[in-house]
């Protein structure tokens, strides 16, 4: 039995891609954090991706039959049980964003459960769904009880990220993976569209019940309204019109940092917009500032990377004869498809901006970690997958 390596060797390449980016667009953000070295981030993602490596390689080497199941349990169980737990804890033992508890305080790092609980909510759903699922025709009423449970189990998320960690770009994520998963589970066509109807009517409340995601909305608004409303009647641009939206800086200075950086870049380290013009440059707008610095081709590149990392996924989930393998490597390419289209979309204005980390690209050790534990299980998999 052999793994894949072309998945390893191209999800090693992205890691080391964003090892570097870490370096070159955090130059702003150690300015103003007088207390950090110039390779303080540097060495922190240089150090997450290293592990990162190890527990792909350490995951890959494991035995499907014996270690898939308990590791992928563990992951679900111990992620809900901590993201539950950990809006109870003191302020010493956990680190907040906008209010919200979102990452538990660990020595020498902070631990974000939600990113773990993906990968985990995709191996529950994996296995799930293989014993209760199957192409069988039945009606929309029977399908809609098998499918109950999970909606269940989906709302309770919702409560733990959307409310309790004010995250509804997670939300989003898991809510598309698990109506994907669930449509090519077995479920029928109808009740994948009502599902979708479902989630949207889902995200349009905990909009207009948040006043922060309303003005989300409307700075997203302002920065493509005079484009939209020109090629529409006046009485219905008039309508539609936000007057008092606020000015889109991030958005305005992400689109100039990819125009900036043309089709070869200013060159690695050379960006101007990560001076202060762009924050989280290294975190939510680490597209747009490798834009700046790499130009469209080199950005075109990596992003083949990641298509081909995601062909390779879903090569081994066609591939794979065990169908909790099939719907896991099916999941945990959904999860990397969205977050990187969900921010790529995001930077470009063509839909409002959310903190969704662009995999293995964006600072920050919780999302890589995570997502290597998502790649090396579905490389231990593939060692049961027809690959030739």
């Amino acid at each position: 039995m052999h793994t894949d390596k072309p998945l390893f060797l191209f999800t090693v390449f992205v890691i080391s891609v964003g090892i570097i980016f870490s370096l070159s667009l955090s130059a702003y953000t150690i300015f103003l954090h007088r207390g950090y070295s110039e390779f303080h981030f540097f060495i922190r993602q240089f150090g997450v991706g290293i592990l990162s490596i190890i527990i792909i390689w350490s995951l890959s080497r494991l035995d499907p039959d014996k270690y898939f199941k308990p590791i992928g349990f563990s992951l679900f169980f111990i992620s809900l049980v901590l993201m539950s737990v950990m809006h109870f804890l003191p302020e010493s033992y956990v680190t907040a964003a906008g209010g919200a508890k979102r990452w538990i305080r660990l020595p020498g790092f902070s631990l974000a459960p939600v990113e773990f609980f993906k990968i985990g909510f995709v191996f529950f759903l994996a296995w799930s769904f293989a014993r209760k699922l199957n192409e069988n025709k039945k009606t929309l009423k029977e399908e809609f009880k098998l499918i109950l449970p999970y909606i269940g189990v989906f709302l309770v998320a919702v409560y733990l990220i959307a409310i309790l960690q004010n995250d509804l770009g997670q939300v989003v994520v898991l809510a598309l993976t698990l109506a994907v998963m669930a449509f090519f589970a077995g479920t029928s066509a109808k009740l994948f569209m009502l599902s979708i109807l479902g989630a949207i009517s889902i995200a349009t409340i905990a909009i207009a019940t948040s006043t922060h995601r309303i003005l989300r909305i409307k700075t997203w608004w302002a920065t493509i309204q005079n484009m939209v409303l020109s090629i529409m009647p006046d009485f219905i641009a008039d309508a539609l019109r936000v007057k008092d939206a606020p000015e889109p800086w991030q958005i305005s200075h992400s689109l100039n940092a990819i125009k900036h950086g043309g089709l070869f870049g200013t060159g690695i380290g050379s960006g101007t917009f990560k001076l202060g013009f762009l924050s989280e440059v290294h975190t939510d707008f680490v597209l747009a500032g490798m834009s700046e610095e790499i130009g469209a081709v080199g950005v075109g590149v990596v992003t083949l990377c990641i298509i081909a990392i995601l062909y390779r996924i879903f090569k081994i989930a066609n591939r794979s004869k065990d169908r909790v393998n099939y719907l896991f490597a099916l999941g945990v390419g959904l999860l990397i498809t969205f977050s990187f289209l969900m921010n790529a979309y995001g930077i470009t204005s063509l839909i409002p901006i959310k903190g969704i980390a662009v995999p293995f690209l964006s600072y920050g050790g919780s999302s890589m970690l995570a997502l290597s534990i998502g790649i090396g299980l579905v490389l231990m998999i593939s060692k049961k997958a027809n690959l030739k």
